[in-house]
């Protein structure tokens, strides 16, 4: 029996995952991975570091953050507590959708996870108080090869559902598109 349904979305490889929980009187059961299901949907690198963030404030937007080749990397993002606006933007030279974005709500009660390729550019806005979100990555975090892009460009145009509250100084001072990015070449 499948755990999950994955729904592509307008991104080329973006997907939106629905877990399918196991409930019963006591509470449920969902699974986040599960190698053998993601292989048949096309994800096919394992899993090389999972990471646990936390956020105070609703509001509060993370992000855009990316990693050049060859550490660039799959990311499954998942919501455990609270809800939050999940984005991930196409930055792949040459695509047909390039700094183009899709969001997601994400949130402990829909069950829901947002698969990030290799690729893109990712972000969220909290829209709960104390939300705690899980990232399953296919390559460890490198920091000689991150970057990140300003959340508030008006070229990417990101539709952020609520008033920013709180973003931290380092992705306030992410730089925006200019006309010398031509994107990621995997």
């Amino acid at each position: 029996m499948s755990r999950f349904n994955f729904s592509p979305t307008l991104l080329h490889g973006v997907m939106c995952i629905q877990r399918k929980p196991i409930e019963d009187e006591r509470g449920f059961l969902t699974r986040f991975f599960c190698a053998e299901e993601f292989i048949a949907a096309g994800v096919n690198k394992p899993i090389a570091q999972i990471n646990h963030t936390f956020t105070h404030k609703k509001g509060t937007v993370r992000g855009l953050h990316f990693q050049h080749p060859p550490h660039a990397e799959i990311k499954l993002v998942s919501c455990l507590k609270g809800k939050i606006f999940d984005v991930a933007i196409d930055l792949r030279h040459g695509s047909p959708t390039f700094l183009h974005w899709h969001g997601e709500i994400l949130s402990a009660k829909n069950y829901k996870s947002l698969l990030i390729p290799e690729g893109y550019a990712h972000g969220f806005q909290t829209l709960a108080n104390d939300c705690e979100l899980i990232y399953l990555h296919t390559a460890n975090y490198n920091s000689a090869a991150e970057s990140a892009l300003n959340a508030t460009d008006p070229k990417l145009n990101i539709a952020w559902p609520l008033p920013i509250s709180d973003i931290s100084e380092r992705d306030h001072n992410h730089p925006t598109v200019g006309p010398e990015f031509q994107g990621i070449i995997l």
